[in-house]
């Protein structure tokens, strides 16, 4: 028999619909991709859709920004007012804060877009960071997953990034004094800091060109870049498989949960149309950068009581906190000739620099410290690695010191106290703070894992106490199902690795640095309880199994 007599008849599709993705594929080869991904895992907690929200955001960016690039015009051409607002009518102001007006009042919808645009943009930022955070203290960012981290960390820069370039735009008051202080930053930079304001700015400030060259970074580079960052990001998800935290059947070998098609997409879908309705919600009904009360932007004036969006509000903050003198020594040195403005160029450049180095490195750094060089798939609960979270809520409390203090005048004028009292104390918790944090933190986890150790050896307090036949009073506790003692004896605890000679015999001073760092961070580690242990305490609770039993029996008998 030829072999043309066995092979098995081609496919032939019964609707239009079917012929046209059947040639699509011929093609492409697109089924076997989406077939590949569709039956990819992702597990079903709450905390993921922090990834989902900031997704979904940008696609609102996308969206709502093209509609605004169609009335927009970046220039800096000088123009007299002639719309509908009738407070700024006959005031001179810039070709690109008038088209801003216009799109606030003249375009059918264009107030609603620019609103839907901020507020996404806020989100956009807000939903990146809370999953940052949400990946930092569970170590999502071990092993394999140590460049997803940078790219995430990447993902937030341009986020903020082009968060500022949108918010310079309308060339309001508002914008307008943001982009005086990073003037004022840049040319703090000795020796090559006014060539760089000269270029940006097209000239002395405000110059002339700054508009047009923010609006090509905020709807072009930053954008791409973006885009280039979520589809390397999404790429290593599906490589590397998605994290899940840990229960009874979950380990580093496999993943619990429901496949993309169709149960997670139907879910995804779902939940995109809830965030752009919150979103449609929150534009339609909330004001945000009301531009037309600022005003167009003028150099000589300085409005009081501004703020910049949130997530810049750490710079400004740490600018104002920053001393003019430490006693008779002046920041402001001039020396070889060059004026080195150390009471701006420190403040803006070294907390978001000490920042963001800290978060790049980290995964190494834990990685060095604990020698371990295995993939992790299972999240840790955040108390169960008491020592990284203390870290992280330090840096976290540290970054909110200098965010309120872009306030401080704020908190001054409404609290009725001194400007100079709440920069002091500002300045107090921008050292204090993060230490307190870190040793509460600490204080906290350790506490939450020992009451997880007692519940898990011995059952959750009821509040019952009961007399023993022999006189004795105990509090009857009750026993954990299987699945909830997992989660509080399921986990890894390092304990403390001491210094390694190398193969010479000699213990190197980075050997003796990991060392330390390894005893600072599990010398007061609070073991999970063993199984002899388990073991050992349950079959102790008999008694109080038999007294509920009793207990349970005089109530039935009354």
């Amino acid at each position: 028999m030829s072999a043309a007599s066995t092979a098995e008849p081609a496919f032939v599709a019964k609707t239009k619909t079917g012929r046209v993705t059947d040639f699509v594929d011929q093609r492409v080869g697109g089924s076997g991709i989406l077939r590949e991904f569709g039956r990819k895992v992702f597990p079903d907690h709450w905390s993921f859709m922090f990834g989902e929200v900031a997704l979904y955001s940008f696609v609102i960016l996308l969206l709502s920004g093209t509609f605004l690039t169609f009335f927009f015009d970046p220039s800096m051409a000088e123009t007299h007012y002639d719309g509908s607002y009738v407070p700024l009518k006959g005031v001179e102001m810039s070709v690109a804060y008038s088209s801003s007006l216009d799109i606030s009042f003249d375009i059918r919808g264009g107030l609603f877009m620019r609103q839907v645009h901020h507020w996404a943009a806020l989100l956009f930022v807000a939903s990146i960071a809370v999953h940052m955070l949400r990946v930092f203290f569970t170590g999502a960012f071990r092993k394999p997953r140590e460049m997803n981290w940078v790219v995430g960390s990447v993902l937030l820069i341009l986020a903020m990034a082009a968060g500022f370039t949108g918010y310079s735009l309308p060339d309001d008051l508002l914008s307008g004094n943001g982009l005086r202080i990073i003037d004022g930053v840049i040319k703090s930079i000795p020796v090559i800091g006014t060539y760089i304001s000269f270029f940006l700015f097209g000239g002395e400030f405000p110059g002339t060109a700054v508009i047009g060259r923010l609006y090509m970074l905020h709807i072009l580079l930053v954008p791409a870049l973006i885009l280039l960052m979520i589809v390397l990001h999404l790429f290593m998800v599906v490589v590397h498989k998605h994290t899940q935290y840990p229960g009874p059947g979950r380990n580093d070998n496999n993943v619990v949960g429901y496949p993309l098609g169709p149960v997670y997409a139907a879910k995804a879908g779902g939940f995109f149309f809830i965030v752009f309705g919150v979103l449609a919600l929150m534009a339609g009904f909330f004001t945000i950068n009301p531009i037309w009360n600022y005003g167009p932007y003028d150099p000589s004036p300085v409005s009081a009581g501004t703020q910049p969006d949130w997530y810049i509000g750490f710079v400004d903050g740490a600018l104002r906190l920053m001393p003019g003198t430490f006693g008779d020594w002046q920041v402001e040195q001039t020396w070889l000739g060059f004026v080195f403005s150390f009471n701006v160029l420190l403040p803006a450049l070294v907390p978001a620099g000490i920042l963001f180095t800290v978060m790049f490195m980290y995964p190494w750094i834990e990685r060095w410290i604990t020698k371990d060089d295995r993939e992790h798939h299972v999240l840790d609960r955040p108390r169960n690695a008491p020592t990284r979270t203390a870290i992280g809520m330090a840096g976290f409390v540290w970054y909110c010191v200098m965010w309120a203090a872009a306030g401080s005048d704020l908190i001054a004028t409404h609290f009725s106290v001194s400007l100079n009292d709440v920069t002091y104390w500002l300045r107090a918790l921008f050292f204090i703070g993060p230490i307190i944090a870190f040793v509460v933190t600490k204080r906290v986890a350790l506490a939450l894992q020992r009451k997880d150790r007692e519940i898990a050896l011995h059952g959750r307090e009821t509040g019952r106490i009961v007399r023993l036949p022999h006189g004795e009073f105990i509090e009857v506790h009750a026993p954990l199902d299987e699945y909830k003692r997992y989660k509080l004896v399921g986990f890894e605890s390092p304990e403390v690795l001491p210094a390694v000679p190398n193969e010479h015999g000699v213990v190197t001073r980075k050997e003796k640095r990991r060392a330390f760092l390894s005893k600072w961070f599990f010398e007061d580690r609070v073991a999970p309880a063993s199984p002899a242990e388990l073991e050992a305490a349950h079959g102790h609770g008999h008694g109080h199994e038999a007294v509920e039993a009793q207990e349970s029996a005089k109530s039935l008998s009354h």
